[in-house]
């Protein structure tokens, strides 16, 4: 018997889940204080809303178009396992510095917790545990056979030596190998971390388990990693556009304009296949200036400009401008690639654009959410627009399994029809049930999360 979990389906959802899974429905202005009492920010009289509370604002959304129980509710939003270490460091110097350090297991019911290790001042705890919840929710809209997981380290990696990092990541590995494994959690890249630290935990979880390429991804090409892979968010996000332009009538990528935030590896690759496909990408800002051209910037010229250690508001093709004022140039698609939380209630009134396609991780605030739905302005989701990466992260670890690599024309050919089948997916219930689309695709991702725990069994 197919299982559905849509609006209106309790009946058989009742039927399934354990009698206690069902209490009194609550408001949906008491949802939040139900769950987890008063909020952080009520308790600490903040006006900034946190990570964890800005990405369970979008779920509980879509728990309430799902007509969910409460105490259903709070299982699927209460992460399965919280590790917080501290690793201690010799410096070169000789001096002992100590670092904290988190892995957060928020849901393993459709395959191992998957999720990336980011290296950065700013990483505490909450904001770990908000994107471990958006791997969860990730993973199952892409429908690839992981959990979600998250990991960081508080530290800033441009103040170690290469040795020190190295030093940091193998201590990483250690105090969190009894809850890793090519079956069990497998980390991946992410905020200042790539092919280099992977590397590293390869090895180092090797020393111990023996031979173990699948207990890692995004590791370097010659070193089982996969072809496609650094490309592999930027090309997803880029997939997820087309087909979003599609839908909507409005033509393909050729001469659109596209303005990007961030310009690390997901936006420098989006950036360099739209325009491979012709369109015009008019203006990029990275972390330290910003520059625009009206009538499209040349991107492999600013690529090589930037290869070879110059600033981007250096770039000879184009005019500086204030990295802050980015996000006002007018354009079709709007394409935040850098940090969470860039498009608040106090900017998106500012937007000129027609679409902003997420392939930063939670972008968006939900008072700009609101602001953008207000302006009809259309939302790409993050946790669909940049599912590009741990998909082909999927790809790499099936190859490890196998002892096989594809070729780069087959993990391209198998992450398009993915990204393509994930959208139809999101756009048949953003339209049978006119809800946005980041709610069909949490409501998506709860769907099928909810079927396997369901399957599982709760004893």
């Amino acid at each position: 018997m197919a299982l559905s979990f849509r609006r209106g389906a309790q009946g058989l959802a009742r039927q399934l889940l354990p009698a206690a899974y069902w209490g009194a429905q609550v408001a949906s202005a008491d949802v939040q204080q139900v769950l987890s009492g008063p909020s952080k920010m009520q308790q600490r009289g903040m006006a900034k809303m946190s990570h964890s509370e800005a990405t369970n604002t979008f779920i509980l959304e879509a728990l309430e178009h799902l007509e969910y129980p409460k105490r259903l509710r709070k299982l699927l939003l209460t992460p399965e396992r919280e590790v917080a270490v501290e690793l201690a460091l010799l410096r070169d110097n000789g001096e002992v510095a100590t670092f904290n350090a988190y892995r957060v297991q928020h849901d393993n019911s459709r395959g191992p917790y998957k999720g990336g290790l980011r290296f950065h001042p700013q990483v505490d705890l909450d904001d770990v545990r908000s994107l471990a919840s958006l791997m969860t929710w990730k993973t199952a809209v892409m429908d690839i056979p992981f959990g979600g997981a998250k990991g960081g380290v508080t530290v800033d990696p441009t103040e170690l030596s290469e040795r020190e990092l190295e030093i940091l990541t193998r201590k990483l590995v250690q105090a969190l190998r009894p809850i890793l494994g090519t079956y069990e959690d497998i980390p991946a890249p992410d905020m200042n971390t790539g092919a280099r630290e992977m590397a590293w935990i390869f090895d180092e979880y090797t020393k111990f388990s023996g031979f173990s390429p699948g207990i890692v991804t995004g590791k370097p090409v010659w070193l089982h990693g996969s072809l496609g892979r650094e490309a592999a968010t930027g090309r997803g996000t880029v997939f997820a556009i087309r087909e979003l332009l599609k839908a909507q009538g409005l033509g393909d990528i050729r001469n659109k304009s596209f303005v990007i935030q961030g310009f690390g590896n997901v936006g420098s690759w989006a950036a360099q296949i739209l325009y491979e496909q012709g369109g015009r990408v008019v203006a990029v800002s990275d972390a330290y200036g910003a520059v625009a051209n009206e009538h499209g910037l040349e991107i492999p010229d600013l690529r090589a400009h930037l290869a070879a250690n110059h600033s981007l508001a250096s770039f000879p093709g184009g005019v500086v401008l204030p990295p802050e004022n980015l996000l006002a140039v007018p354009c079709d698609v709007l394409i935040p690639a850098a940090i969470g939380g860039v498009i608040t209630e106090d900017n998106a009134n500012d937007l000129q654009c027609k679409i902003v396609a997420e392939a930063a991780n939670g972008p968006t605030t939900p008072g700009g959410d609101q602001i953008l739905r207000q302006r009809g302005i259309t939302v790409l989701p993050d946790i669909y627009t940049n599912g590009g990466g741990v998909t082909t992260s999927f790809f790499e670890w099936v190859q490890n399994l196998q002892n096989f690599r594809w070729t780069e024309e087959e993990v391209n050919g198998k992450l398009e029809r993915v990204m393509v089948e994930a959208f139809q997916a999101i756009w048949e219930l953003h339209t049978e049930d006119k809800i946005p689309l980041r709610t069909a695709a949490f409501v998506k991702a709860l769907q099928r999360v909810t079927r396997a725990r369901v399957h599982r069994g709760f004893d």
